[in-house]
């Protein structure tokens, strides 16, 4: 009994390391279909965020199965409970892929970024496929110290995202009300995605440690 309890544990691991690599793949795909004006694949990002919503449902159905039956206590009673606070930001994350591959849709065959602000979500995108990354080896190898790492990574994204704003608030801006506000949200976008794996990371240190780090 107690080998299926920790393999029941173990599968709910799987999942959330599965919605990781789905959440990462899906905002790749979206920034690419930003950037580029791919409806296609925008349309994918969107279709296939069910995959990532069905995953979420699985994981809490497992959870509150093993609550019940177990009654689990102590490290076993804070993997499951840790799991389906990190599941919410993992189903969140994929969200957010797909609120920017809709602006993308939205504005085909135009681009929703002007050409000289690709740059800039660009890096954002780069930071957040960098965060990701990491929150799926904290996930898999439980590294307290790699998810440190998570919140510092974080603090470039933060930057870019004040850049953004301060490039639609310039007096100088000449892209119309319309390229403001989709800049504005994509912007909020990536700064979100990003926040949610801080969150994650902060959970794992949790989960081993059982203390919740302050935010920062």
């Amino acid at each position: 009994m107690r080998d299926s309890f920790h393999g029941e544990l173990s599968k709910i691991n799987e999942i959330l390391v599965r919605m990781t690599d789905l959440a990462r793949v899906a905002m790749d795909s979206a920034t690419t279909a930003l950037l580029t004006s791919d409806l296609r694949l925008a349309e994918a990002v969107i279709s296939g965020d069910a995959q990532i919503d069905a995953l979420h449902r699985e994981l809490e159905e497992r959870s509150m199965d093993l609550l019940a039956r177990q009654q689990p206590v102590a490290v076993d009673l804070r993997t499951i409970i840790g799991g389906l606070r990190m599941v919410s930001s993992l189903e969140r994350m994929g969200d957010l892929a797909r609120h920017v591959a809709t602006i993308a849709r939205m504005r085909y065959p135009e681009c929703a970024v002007p050409a000289d602000l690709k740059p800039i979500f660009v890096e954002a995108a780069l930071v957040a496929d960098k965060l990701v990354v990491k929150t799926r080896d904290v996930l898999v190898e439980r590294d307290v110290s790699l998810a440190v790492e998570i919140t510092k990574d974080d603090d470039r994204m933060d930057e870019l995202h004040r850049e953004l704003f301060a490039r639609v608030l310039d007096e100088n801006w000449t892209h119309g009300m319309e390229a403001a506000i989709d800049v504005t949200l994509l912007g909020r976008f990536y700064e979100r995605y990003a926040d949610h794996a801080v969150s994650l990371a902060r959970r794992m240190v949790q989960l081993v440690t059982g203390v919740l780090p302050a935010s920062a």
